[in-house]
């Protein structure tokens, strides 16, 4: 993984590399005299900087060392495109020095490690400031050799004031890039953290008919066990039937169950210790839960080609409740809402702390649950929901849910909406169960 890592961050200094070599050239045709004919302050400069920035794993000399040629190349090329008496010594001449300033400017950003201030942007701006100041210096020192020109106080003025001016521009710049790289990965974070809390739900939930079908295991066991001891104390001749080969048939019975409870107490424990060494928090801010459990229902809507308003209110002071138990109850019967709904409608989420209690309400404006089977919604196995094959849901949802409020000691009741349309489910469940122990 980490080699895949270091590959990936090649590849785009190389990108970053190719892009540089086009763009700083045509950056730099952007320029102005300030102090002679032959010193010139071009743009290429503070986009060369930029680009310095961005390098993760490649030297930033090699960069420096090939801007500055091939900004020689490009202003000998233009010259030989536009001029009729092109002399390719004296275009030469008026241009090398322009090597030595790119080149100076990517060695003293290696040598000092510039990108081991990237968090302190003011120490970022002063260095580049002084770089560039160093590195036109060098440039003025090659001309003067080269060419004879003069270097003045006037001309070191002129070069410290469009330092700091290309220095604060780029550094604007890449801030801004660095303030949405930021975000864009905090929204990403929270996507895969709401994702994973989902998921962990799910598992939680699994555990707990995984609990439930244990202990009907080890009954089974137990009682098929009591069979086999009851049919071997009988004496076969008392009887009609063949005891002792029932016995073994029930002692075989109880044999296999009780591997199917070792099965899943193995699965059991395994879920068990995902969901407990799973880094996310297990106690969260109500608001937050009912934001994640409004967005993964707004999603499953628009899966389900439907149109549906959420509303969601919370009154009263909270504490952070147990994530896992509130996504599983609340997110059950919200799915439920979501696709008893026909084609649009409007689901409503609102709790209130009442003393030691807190109450959930979760309504909506479909069609409802008929009388007769409002008796039987909370049965295990029970359903009125078909696919288009015609094949049931399991109907295990909302036995699920009452199961958890009952053994948390809460309840839960179910009436018709305002009006009469659609229903109101209302959950009430003492705050010490849901809430971080002491």
């Amino acid at each position: 993984m980490a080699s895949l890592n270091i590959s990936s961050v090649l590849k785009k200094d190389i990108f970053i590399l190719v892009l540089m070599m086009f763009t700083v050239p045509l950056a730099g045709q952007l320029n102005f005299y300030p102090m002679n004919e032959t010193f010139r302050v071009s743009f290429g400069a503070p986009t060369f900087f930029f680009f310095l920035l961005l390098f993760r794993k490649i030297p930033v000399v090699l960069p420096g060392f090939l801007t500055g040629i091939l900004m020689v190349g490009f202003r000998i090329l233009l010259d030989w495109t536009m001029q009729e008496n092109f002399n390719l010594l004296s275009s030469f001449a008026e241009y090398y020095s322009s090597f030595f300033y790119y080149f100076t400017y990517a060695f003293l950003f290696y040598l000092v490690k510039v990108n081991r201030f990237y968090s302190q942007p003011l120490l970022l701006g002063c260095m580049g400031i002084v770089i560039e100041i160093l590195a036109d210096l060098v440039e003025l020192l090659v001309q003067h050799f080269g060419l004879g020109t003069t270097i003045t106080l006037a001309a070191f003025k002129e070069i410290t004031i469009m330092a700091i001016s290309h220095s604060f521009l780029v550094l604007s710049f890449f801030n801004m890039m660095k303030l949405y790289e930021s975000q864009s990965r905090e929204r990403q974070i929270r996507k895969q953290n709401e994702h994973m809390l989902m998921l962990i739900s799910s598992l939680y939930e699994e555990s707990v008919h995984l609990k439930k079908t244990l202990q009907n295991a080890e009954s089974i066991t137990k009682k098929s066990y009591d069979l086999y001891k009851r049919l071997t104390s009988l004496k076969e001749d008392q009887t009609v039937f063949p005891v002792k080969e029932l016995g073994k048939q029930a002692l075989k019975i109880a044999g296999e169950v009780h591997e199917i409870k070792k099965d899943n107490q193995r699965i059991f424990a395994g879920l068990s210790k995902l969901i407990s060494d799973e880094s996310l928090a297990d106690y969260m801010d109500i608001h937050e839960l009912v934001d994640i459990i409004v967005q993964t229902n707004e999603k499953y809507a628009r899966l389900l080609g439907k149109n549906i308003e959420f509303i969601q209110t919370i009154e009263g002071s909270h504490p952070h409740y147990h994530v896992f138990t509130v996504l599983s109850i609340i997110n059950n019967i919200v799915a439920n809402a979501v696709e008893a709904i026909t084609d649009a409608g409007s689901i409503t989420i609102a709790l209130a702390r009442e003393h030691d209690s807190v109450e959930f309400r979760i309504g909506d404006n479909g069609p409802g649950i008929t009388p007769k089977h409002k008796l039987l919604i909370f049965k295990p196995g029970f359903t009125s929901k078909y696919d288009h094959s015609g094949n049931s849901s399991t109907g295990i949802g909302l036995s699920y849910v009452k199961e958890v409020v009952e053994q948390l000691e809460g309840d839960i009741t179910v009436q018709d909406g305002p009006c009469g349309k659609g229903s109101m489910f209302m959950i009430r469940l003492p705050v010490d169960h849901l809430i971080m122990k002491g």
